[in-house]
């Protein structure tokens, strides 16, 4: 790797990209891209579709070569078959053979590892208790994404990367995987998280990066990129366009999600007297501390800077 060495007190990266650029076509997907995560690290990589994660995920996991810069897994090439036997992914759009048995598939594929996880640990951490003996053709979507999570921690991994990994599921089935996830880190194992839940990033991550164009816009704490921005978030449904709710009194950020608003302020009680003599009929009106979400779209909305950042937290 050409980046600088890491301080003395740092543990040495799990996985890294820098100054990574790849194009797809005529589009940069990435864009001088640095990136650096490390043992014990849970990192949640956040932007808006085309914002160059999935493209970061394929160099970190060797799918991948960047055009310019490089990509590193172990200290060495993500292709190298020593790296990828340390590494456990679990990736949005995976199949499953149909035939095959939970507990067949399971144990199929902790063979390929030389110091693999116990079938039954698997089966108990990633919540497939009385489903061993169904065929993975016959499963849920939510149950095939919990079998897809077993295969990732088959071979005990010290880099695992989740990529969206709870779509489908239901909400236990989420939070006994989070567990599972919180286990994974406590052990010292990196992970490496793309989720559009952001309340599953604020979860399990203690650091988030927030790309945008193929270049980082944000980096820090989930309480970090919080404060980043306007601390009170108005959401309601109201008449009054875009351009009228950013005139009102305070407001910094504007957004929709259907036919609800929510306006960032640093003054809730300024805003919400100047809504209210604007619009008699706001309803559906509450107000909050900003959320992650919230933070997140108004990063975004900001636009990408000029210059690539180091992705690295002090």
């Amino acid at each position: 790797m050409s980046s600088n060495p890491a301080p003395p007190d740092l543990p040495l990266p799990v996985a890294a990209l820098s100054k990574a650029v790849k194009r797809r076509g005529a589009t940069l997907a990435l864009n001088g891209l640095d990136l650096i995560i490390r043992p014990g690290q849970c990192v949640a990589l956040l932007g808006p579709n085309g914002a160059g994660k999935s493209t970061s995920v394929a160099l970190l996991t060797g799918r991948l070569r960047p055009d310019a810069g490089e990509a590193a897994l172990f200290g060495g090439d993500p292709r190298d078959i020593a790296g990828r036997g340390r590494m456990g992914v679990m990736l949005q759009e995976a199949g499953l053979p149909r035939t095959l048995t939970v507990r067949e598939q399971v144990d199929l594929f902790r063979g390929y590892y030389k110091t693999p996880r116990p079938l039954d640990e698997i089966v108990r951490l990633a919540g497939l208790d009385g489903l061993e003996r169904r065929r993975c053709g016959a499963l849920s979507g939510g149950q095939q994404r919990r079998v897809q999570f077993s295969l990732a921690i088959a071979g005990r991994p010290d880099f695992l990367v989740l990529d969206e990994p709870t779509t489908g599921m239901d909400i236990d089935a989420r939070r006994g995987l989070w567990t599972a996830v919180r286990a994974e880190i406590a052990r010292g194992c990196a992970v490496l998280l793309t989720t559009h839940h952001l309340d599953e990033a604020e979860a399990l991550a203690d650091r988030i990066v927030v790309i945008d164009h193929g270049q980082v816009i944000a980096d820090g704490s989930p309480e970090a990129i919080k404060a980043r921005v306007s601390g009170v978030a108005i959401r309601c449904r109201t008449r009054l366009s875009d351009a009228e709710l950013a005139g009102l009194a305070r407001v910094t950020g504007v957004s929709r999600d259907g036919g609800r608003i929510t306006l960032l302020t640093t003054s809730a009680p300024a805003t919400l007297r100047e809504l209210l003599v604007r619009d008699e009929t706001v309803d559906d009106l509450t107000v909050a501390g900003a959320s992650l979400e919230d933070a997140v779209t108004r990063l975004v909305q900001a636009g990408a800077p000029g210059q690539p950042r180091q992705a690295e937290v002090a």
